[in-house]
């Protein structure tokens, strides 16, 4: 039996990629012209898929939407429905690269608005998430 050591310093949550919508601007965009969703997220990072791939190294922008709860229901307040970070791409799967959406990796390096940080933790830290593996 194999023993598998946990080296990450914070925990991951499980997201449904169709209802995990992630929208990202390279920092000389005002648009958010890029569209995906996100697989797995922790209070320090991402993995997500975009149609095309971002350099690695890049700086983003993601705004990432929270998911519903398990009761289906978003949070109250519509400005509280995402948050917003600057993210680096530090993971590219590249069996993915040609042949369609591309699963990739963002680690956050600063939270865009005051709070979203504390937001992001208090969602999923609720309990009403499952922990990714």
């Amino acid at each position: 039996m194999q023993n598998h050591i946990n080296r990450r310093k914070y925990d991951r949550f499980a997201l449904s990629p169709m209802y995990s919508r992630v929208t990202m601007r390279f920092l000389d965009q005002d648009a958010f012209d890029f569209e995906g969703h996100a697989y797995d997220i922790s209070e320090a990072g991402l993995k997500f898929e975009m149609d095309r791939p971002v350099e690695l190294g890049a700086t983003v922008v993601l705004r990432i939407d929270l998911p519903l709860d398990i009761h289906g229901l978003p949070p109250a307040d519509n400005r509280e429905r995402y948050i917003e970070v600057f993210g680096k791409v530090v993971w590219l799967d590249e069996e993915d690269m040609n042949v369609g959406p591309v699963k990739m990796a963002a680690e956050f390096t600063r939270f865009v608005r005051f709070g979203d940080k504390q937001r992001l933790i208090a969602h999923f830290c609720s309990g009403k998430f499952m922990r990714a593996a």
